[in-house]
């Protein structure tokens, strides 16, 4: 019979659709199922619609067999068929899906969800095969045909011989090549675990005769081989349940089969929503961060299902950064099988899924928070650190999505809290959200900075993680009060006494606060008597939008180009070292200069800053020893 060519599209075409759309070759055989599935639910749709027939599900299948020797891999099915026009339009036209046709045909009534509606996942076959031969019997009809391709180079339709209703499809696999070894493909155990990977949910059992090994009948060493048909796939997903039927160790187990993790989650988030896109999903919150979890390796997304067919392992763009922890999938009927990555990044109904799945993230975490404290303090302890990068990142735009989630240690309490905890316990004359910045909690309680707040009655969050002040700086106030630093230059605390108590001392020592500055020089940006130190002598405050700790941060990044924070050397005029450094400015210049040195070595030891020449640090103190 004479060869026909492909009708709307060009050999290029085909080429294109084989070696772009597709990443991984063995999709294949997903699309093959996924197109079994489908003829298989057009034959349950007619008995819907048609009271003479029956739908007996357990007489509809799907099977794959090998016959190594010849390199022939087949895909069988019992569904509706297609008639000689059928194969021609089908696979004749590539792009032309009759899924997508019967789809439209039949959108107005009570059916089944067609999985295959692009009609471009046929062709993946010639990804893996040299040869395909798809040979079908339509419902109903006298005669079957044979459709037959060796890819670009056209098609022949034929009769042939098929006794009973569905479609049977031949791929004769390619010979092994030097990168890829497609025998792979004609190998029992490997196909079964790409059914389980890609195709485990379709709802109609694939079946493939698996080898089996036993002992022989009176041996305990020796074994012999023999053949049993088994159903490769377990065809109902636990994302389609009720949650009423499902049990915690169900949602447990599940966890642990999908390798998500190797402990129990902490949490289990399970969804179904109809309306603008209709999904079902399963997420889950891990009770540990993943060992690579902060670093470049770490690859986030959920799993994306259509009609329980697997189309993306890790989809990123149903993840915001800041809930990259999220395990779990989405299974969607409003979505191509047949999308690639880059479709899917402009995909509206990706993009309406992702928002909800977000927004149901945080509510669920909110729940947490509010009911099983405990819990969501285990789960901030790992995972706390990725929200305050996600206020800090994009310029803040997700601050009012992550505020509420946030949590910091107490000076009061001895314990996290959030920060509508800070607000609502603050004392009616405090107009602002006092935070102190350090490498521990133990550290940062110690520091000198913190004296006066305290004495004053105001709570102060203890800030350990270096993102910290960069996530409070982007959010710049919470509930209309404004944070503050205990190390900022002012602290915003009314105390009109004090003030005039520290301008007439600074008025007082004048040449002793500049000759400080003289001897420092650029080290800091001003010298000046300290209002907020009570029983420590010095400490260093920051003028500037970059604090301290900000400094300390940056530091340790490469490319940091220098950046320090302008810092202000305080001294408590009322501790006695202050007299002692009168004395020596009135009657010893020499041990003044000492003196300033150290004071200001010491105030940066304090913040956990390096001093920049150690060595003559120990011989000033040798000095001061003799």
């Amino acid at each position: 019979m004479a060869k026909k060519q492909f009708k709307a599209e060009s050999k290029r075409l085909l080429d294109l659709m084989i070696n772009s759309i597709y990443t991984h070759k063995e999709i294949f055989l997903r699309e093959l199922i996924s197109n079994a599935s489908d003829a298989i639910d057009k034959i349950y749709y007619k008995t819907l619609s048609d009271d003479t027939l029956t739908f007996n599900k357990e007489d509809y299948y799907i099977r794959l067999e090998i016959n190594k020797n010849d390199r022939i891999l087949k895909i069988t099915d019992t569904g509706i068929g297609m008639t000689k026009e059928e194969l021609e339009s089908n696979l004749g036209t590539i792009a032309k899906s009759g899924s997508l046709a019967f789809k439209n045909e039949n959108e107005a009534k009570d059916g089944v969800d067609i999985i295959g509606q692009f009609g471009v996942g046929f062709y993946s076959a010639f990804m893996v095969a040299e040869k395909v031969a798809v040979r079908s019997k339509a419902f109903g009809a006298n005669e079957a045909f044979m459709w037959e391709s060796n890819g670009t180079d056209g098609y022949t339709v034929e009769p042939c011989e098929k006794t009973d209703t569905g479609t049977e499809i031949t791929l004769k696999i390619k010979a092994d090549a030097d990168d890829v070894s497609y025998s792979e493909y004609l190998d029992s155990y490997a196909l079964s675990h790409l059914v389980k990977k890609y195709s485990d949910f379709i709802k109609y059992p694939i079946k493939m005769l698996m080898e089996k090994r036993k002992l022989k009948d009176g041996s305990d060493s020796e074994y012999e081989t023999y053949f049993e048909d088994e159903t490769l796939n377990s065809m109902v997903p636990i994302w389609r349940k009720n949650k009423n039927e499902l049990t915690k160790e169900d949602y447990d187990n599940f966890y642990t089969e999908k390798r998500y993790g190797f402990e129990k989650p902490l949490k289990a988030i399970h969804a179904s929503v109809d309306g603008v896109a209709s999904y079902n999903t399963i997420l889950y919150i891990p009770k540990r961060a993943p060992y690579d979890f902060y670093t470049k390796e770490f690859e986030k997304g959920l799993e994306l299902y259509s009609n329980g067919v697997l189309i993306m392992n890790k989809c990123a763009d149903l993840l915001p950064d800041y809930f990259s922890f999220v395990q779990g999938l989405v299974d969607s009927p409003d979505l191509s099988l047949n999308i690639s990555r880059e479709m899917l990044q402009h995909d509206r109904q990706l993009q309406f899924i992702a928002k909800k799945i977000r927004d149901k993230i945080k509510s669920e975490l909110l729940n947490l928070l509010k009911n099983d404290r405990e819990t969501y303090v285990e789960f901030f302890n790992q995972f706390g650190k990725t929200l305050k990068f996600g206020v800090y990142s994009d310029f803040g735009a997700h601050k009012d999505i992550l505020q509420d989630l946030l949590m910091f240690y107490s000076s009061k309490e001895d314990k996290l809290i959030t920060l509508d905890e800070y607000v609502s316990k603050m004392a009616e004359d405090q107009k602002y959200i006092y935070y102190v910045c350090g490498e521990s909690i133990d550290r940062v309680s110690k520091l000198p900075q913190t004296e006066r707040v305290k004495d004053r009655g105001y709570e102060i969050l203890y800030c350990t993680d270096e993102v910290d002040e960069f996530a409070l700086q982007m959010l710049m106030r919470y509930k209309d009060k404004e944070f503050k630093s205990v190390s900022s230059g002012d602290l915003g605390l009314d105390d009109e006494t004090n003030t005039k108590e520290n301008e007439e001392l600074f008025a007082e020592n004048k040449e002793l606060f500049q000759e400080i500055k003289n001897i420092l020089g650029d080290a800091v940006k001003e010298v000046k008597a300290s209002l907020r130190l009570k029983s420590h002598p010095v400490c260093l405050s920051s003028g500037g939008g970059l604090s301290i700790e900000m400094e300390k941060v940056l530091r340790q990044m490469p490319n940091n180009d220098g950046m320090k924070a302008e810092k202000i050397l305080e001294i408590n005029a009322n501790h006695a070292v202050f007299d002692s450094l009168k004395s020596a400015y009135e009657n010893d210049k020499d041990t003044f200069s000492l003196y300033v040195k150290l004071l200001y070595n010491q105030a940066m030891l304090i913040e956990g800053l390096p001093i920049d020449d150690p060595v003559s640090f120990t011989n000033d103190i040798c000095k001061l020893m003799k």
